[in-house]
């Protein structure tokens, strides 16, 4: 038997619940996760099944179970509501930038990073730096602060960690079904996919943009796995901090020199350009060429322009934050390049490298971000003492406790962390509409009105649920390690 193809059918959305698509294609569902439990009632075996994905959810769910849904009038009632809370949402100028910056509509924040943590159905993170990434868009979206985000598509992501039957760190890594995912191709004004390129050594890189939506806010990855790309190039994108350092600096240049060519193409024109971590440090190489071309003026005041619209955030000092490349790496990668610049190889070099540092050290990229960028901070008051003092030398002229780094305190997306049962008990205490005012203090002085017994028996069900998890989670192992 031969098979020559396959053909996949979709379950076609009735009517009167047609929106869900709309709603599973935009992470608002991601911290307003009791949209989730609709689908949960609609087909609890499935939903388990499919991970608690709800775009893989409505590509396998039957066709009878939506059909009965439809009859289910308890769950229309909630369906309708949750349409109108994403409606209301998303068309909603009462925002809180709005109201505190009426005159800055125009404005546009341009945020680069290498990862996002979104939602675990989407693995293009790692760590802290994703998370925090991931926490800022949704907070933007809640905040209406015009935001768009720039990233990469990893469709083998970062690796999952297994253990093993002696204990031992497993990796795998697995590749993504974008099909599976709210994530969507751009589109061009020939309603091709849109691509933007950047030079390589061996030859261009083009890249295929793809859009998830998070609430209010776009964030658009870039994909080098296409057919357009030599087989090397096609793997610069695929895995998170994977390969050798010819990879970071490919995926950097990606990330940074391509992002910005990406906005351009997408016609937008921010205001301000914030690298979350040297690893888009890149950005304003590309920002000072665009500047020359656009402006026709020299490389200092091309350099000065950037400087008044980039921010960045230093998160750590050790190499994992801040990628130090070899010259001849750079030189690679770069050749020629400092003359669209308008300098010689040596002082392109020096962007990256500290004032007293010895001729032959790599090419800091964090660095190049603080020498640069308007505005740097670290992600603490404390972490900001001891940034000014770890990277003083970068301003030999002045004490290393006056250096220019300032601090903002990482925080969190609030309804991201908070369970579903304490949001609950919110709901029932605090303000009407607390969610969309928990920047104001205000908003919890009726927290000392939840009963101690509410909240002490909210906490066990999360207690009970993260034991269960647990079991589970070890007991599968085990199985899995049988000899």
């Amino acid at each position: 038997m031969y098979i020559f193809n396959k053909i996949t059918v979709n379950p076609q959305l009735p009517k009167r619940i047609n929106r869900l698509n709309d709603i599973a294609n935009n992470l608002w569902w991601s911290w307003n996760t009791n949209f989730l439990s609709l689908l949960k009632e609609i087909d609890i075996d499935l939903w388990e099944k499919v991970g608690k994905n709800p775009v893989k959810f409505l590509k396998q769910v039957s066709q009878e179970k939506l059909d009965s849904a439809c009859q289910n009038q308890n769950l229309l009632k909630k369906y309708d509501k949750f349409v109108d809370d994403f409606d209301d949402y998303m068309k909603s100028k009462n925002t809180w930038f709005a109201k505190k910056y009426p005159e800055n509509d125009n404005n546009l924040i341009a945020y680069f990073s290498a990862e996002y943590g979104l939602d675990e159905t989407i693995p293009i993170y790692s760590g802290g730096l994703g998370i925090l990434s991931g926490d800022h868009l949704k907070s933007a979206s809640d905040l209406g602060i015009p935001l768009v985000a720039v990233g990469l598509l990893y469709k083998k992501g970062y690796f999952n960690q297994k253990i093993d039957g002696r204990g031992l760190q497993e990796t795998e890594y697995n590749e993504i079904d974008l099909t599976e995912l709210p994530i969507v191709p751009v589109k061009d004004v020939d309603d091709t996919d849109l691509l933007v390129s950047v030079d390589m050594p061996l030859k261009k890189l083009y890249l295929k943009v793809w859009q998830i939506s998070v609430g209010r806010v776009n964030l658009y990855l870039m994909d080098s796995d296409i057919e357009e790309n030599i087989p090397e190039y096609r793997e610069i994108t695929k895995t998170l901090y994977g390969g050798n350092q010819d990879m970071r600096i490919s995926q950097e240049i990606v990330l940074g020199m391509a992002g910005v060519e990406l906005l351009r193409r997408l016609g937008l024109k921010p205001t301000v350009y914030h690298m979350n971590e040297g690893h888009s440090s890149f950005l304003i190489l590309k920002l000072i060429e665009n500047t020359i071309k656009d402006k026709k003026v020299s490389f200092n005041i091309a350099r000065d322009i950037v400087s008044s619209k980039t921010v960045f955030t230093t998160h750590t000092p050790v190499p994992a934050g801040n990628d130090i490349f070899p010259l001849e790496l750079m030189e690679k990668y770069f050749k020629n390049y400092w003359d669209k610049l308008g300098i010689t190889k040596q002082d392109f070099f020096k962007m990256g490298k500290r004032p007293n540092a010895k001729q032959d050290s790599g090419f800091d990229m964090g660095i190049l971000a603080l020498k640069v960028a308007g505005k740097k901070n670290g992600v603490s008051k404390l972490h900001g003492a001891v940034s000014r003092e770890l990277f003083g030398d970068a301003w030999p002229h002045i004490a290393a406790n006056e250096s220019p780094i300032s601090y903002v305190t990482n925080g969190i997306h609030t309804c991201s962390w908070l369970a579903s049962n304490i949001k609950e008990l919110y709901n029932k205490y605090l303000m009407p509409y607390w969610q969309d005012n928990i920047q104001y203090d205000q908003t919890w002085e009726r927290i000392y009105s939840i009963p101690d017994e509410e909240l002490w028996n909210a906490h066990q069900e999360r207690k009970e649920k993260l034991i269960e998890l647990v079991k589970k989670s070890t007991t599968n192992r085990l199985y899995r390690s049988r000899i």
